[in-house]
């Protein structure tokens, strides 16, 4: 949902996902996919395109930079579609602002047409309340892949750790599990 000009379809279908599909509102990311040659990219409405799914239809759904743009009560009925149309085991994957970074607001406010941000805990209990099992967040930190990106992720292990030190003074607790990257990834299952 929100697949833009079909970056993600072209490495699923690329890695044997021949199903795997996408809608964006966005005429212009639309027509990029198709003049890319990218498959599977249609122009519609998210909520739209949820609802003209049939009960337990999809493995997976994937929101990438998505559920930030809409407001709460518009939200909960997405949830609930995604968790409708889903498998049971099925999952919703998801990229989205932290407001447990010590960065957040830079992310809520990065865009205007942002209105929400989540933690770790209000996305689950939002995703619980509609039925799913698990939430699972991860962080979305550098990955080393060569000396810039090892130096990078060295340095992010250094502050991290200085940032969970921080939160030990202060709350009496060490939370291992702290997401404090700008934006976190997030696995539901139904």
């Amino acid at each position: 949902l929100g697949c833009g000009h079909g970056a993600l379809l072209y490495f699923a279908h690329d890695k044997g996902y021949a199903a795997a599909r996408g809608v964006d509102r966005s005429p212009e990311q639309v027509a990029e996919a198709r003049r890319l040659g990218i498959k599977g990219v249609e122009a519609g409405d998210l909520l739209g395109t949820l609802r003209s799914q049939g009960d337990s239809e999809l493995d997976a759904v994937i929101c990438f930079d998505v559920i930030e743009h809409f407001a709460k009560d518009e939200l909960l009925g997405l949830v609930d579609e995604v968790h409708r149309v889903l498998r049971k085991g099925g999952r919703w994957i998801l990229h989205l602002p932290n407001g447990e970074s010590p960065f957040g607001s830079r992310m809520l406010y990065w865009d205007i047409t942002h209105e929400l941000m989540f933690t770790r805990t209000s996305l689950a209990q939002l995703l619980i309340a509609s039925g799913f099992s698990s939430v699972k967040c991860f962080e979305d930190a550098p990955i080393p892949h060569g000396v810039k990106s090892a130096v990078r992720w060295a340095l992010w292990k250094a502050i991290r750790a200085s940032w969970l030190a921080y939160l030990a003074v202060e709350t009496g607790l060490i939370d291992r599990e702290a997401v404090f990257s700008q934006n976190m990834l997030a696995v539901a299952v139904k």
